[in-house]
């Protein structure tokens, strides 16, 4: 199959299952009038974010990678009134209009932004959770993937039994198989995932996937009971 068939089946899947509204579709025109990249994830994705959190009965959610905010978006319309979701940002110009879609979306009493590095982040959240234990019931990764396994460690630390942890983006067109690619995406999402296969506090698996996005992928892990 071609990319355009691709593109046609993603846009037959959006529409019919999950349209976007006024909140999304200015959220990604709001994100692209910043001059932030075009690397949100589709309306299928974040659907089925939506889906997992659902399903998940999420109360506290972590985001990790924020861009602009659509994921977000779709990620804490699934908590309920007192939910919470976190999600982390390195840059803050991206925070700032992260923050505004969130609040046109009648999100903000729900989510917090977060800026600086993910790892500084995190160890403040592990500070916070130390001294107040609050887990997260749903993990989503998807910030710089040479620091993936640092943010899988870090999110076996800030669950429970039974959460679930998504990394986005582990196929890299492929370049996964390659154990000699010198590309930090690649070597840090394959440690990742080995971290993932290896943790015997986890059980995992990984889905190829192929449209707007390209070819692409994403791997999911509970953590058990």
């Amino acid at each position: 199959m071609s990319q355009q068939q691709w593109n046609s089946v993603d846009d037959y899947f959006t529409h019919l299952l999950a349209p976007a509204d006024e909140a999304l579709a200015a959220a990604l025109r709001d994100s692209d009038t910043a001059g932030l990249p075009k690397i949100a994830v589709s309306p299928n994705q974040g659907k089925l974010l939506q889906l997992l959190a659902r399903t998940q009965g999420a109360r506290r959610i972590l985001e990790i990678g924020t861009l602009g905010g659509y994921s977000t978006i779709w990620l804490a319309r699934a908590l309920p009134s007192d939910g919470r979701l976190i999600t982390l940002e390195h840059k803050r110009e991206h925070a700032d209009v992260a923050r505004a879609n969130l609040a046109r979306a009648g999100l903000d009493k729900l989510t917090e932004v977060r800026v600086g590095p993910a790892l500084d982040s995190l160890a403040a959240l592990g500070a916070e959770h130390a001294a107040h234990p609050a887990p997260f019931d749903l993990v989503f990764i998807d910030a710089d993937k040479a620091n993936n396994p640092h943010y899988v460690e870090w999110s076996l630390k800030l669950t429970r039994p039974g959460s679930l942890i998504v990394l986005d983006n582990v196929v890299r067109g492929g370049a996964v198989t390659d154990a000699a690619d010198p590309d930090p995406h690649v070597r840090g999402t394959r440690a990742a995932l080995e971290l993932m296969a290896e943790h015997p506090r986890l059980e995992a698996t990984a889905i190829q996937t192929v449209g707007t996005k390209g070819y692409d992928g994403f791997a999911l892990a509970r953590l058990r009971d």
